[in-house]
């Protein structure tokens, strides 16, 4: 597995560091927060951990809102890509795949269906729901990509699929990274909500 580059090092916590993630391949110095893009979310900060109900420890759980503000200009399209940046193994663990978000200043709600969606790596289109196993911290990194074209993917393509249509389209990129502990549920919590 080939090392991240410096300039992702600076921007990435160290928990956070796979080297497949989708900005080591598709972003760059020059265009990380091109133009002042960031990407941010009214229910965390960034670094801040991720609440359960936007995880699998709760049975109604949802994607997290997150929020834009404007990219380069010329921008055409923004991708989101959230992959779990401590995985193991050669590819980090894809939770998320949107794409067809307009090229402006935007934002998904808190549980919105996206106007495209890829397959994760459960091989569904949906937010693939954090699930660590008790006591170990995961880190999410939510990666968004404007692009100078417009992408011609089908809903429920491959992340392999989407990369390689986002080559050399890139203008602009912003990513904010949100750990996330698993738990174990207590069981005496539950018995004493149903007396």
């Amino acid at each position: 597995m080939t090392e991240l580059p410096d300039w992702l090092k600076t921007a990435l916590p160290a928990p956070a560091r796979h080297a497949g993630l989708a900005i080591a391949r598709l972003g760059s110095e020059r265009n990380l927060g091109r133009g002042g893009l960031k990407l941010s979310s009214p229910a965390f900060d960034v670094g801040e951990e991720l609440d359960p109900c936007f995880s699998a420890e709760e049975e109604d759980a949802v994607a997290p809102p997150l929020e834009w503000n404007a990219p380069p200009p010329g921008a055409q399209e923004l991708v989101l890509i959230v992959e779990d940046g401590s995985s193991k193994g050669d590819e980090p663990t894809c939770h998320w795949l949107v794409w067809g978000l307009r090229g402006q200043k935007g934002m998904l709600l808190e549980g919105e269906v996206p106007p495209r969606t890829g397959k994760n790596s459960k091989g569904n289109s949906e937010w693939l729901l954090p699930d660590p196993p008790e006591g170990e911290t995961r880190h999410y990194v939510f990666q968004l990509f404007a692009t100078e074209l417009p992408l011609t993917l089908m809903p429920g393509a491959s992340r392999d699929d989407l990369l390689a249509s986002l080559e050399g389209t890139i203008t602009g990129c912003a990513l904010m990274v949100a750990p996330f502990t698993g738990s174990a549920l207590d069981d005496e919590d539950w018995a004493e909500d149903d007396v």
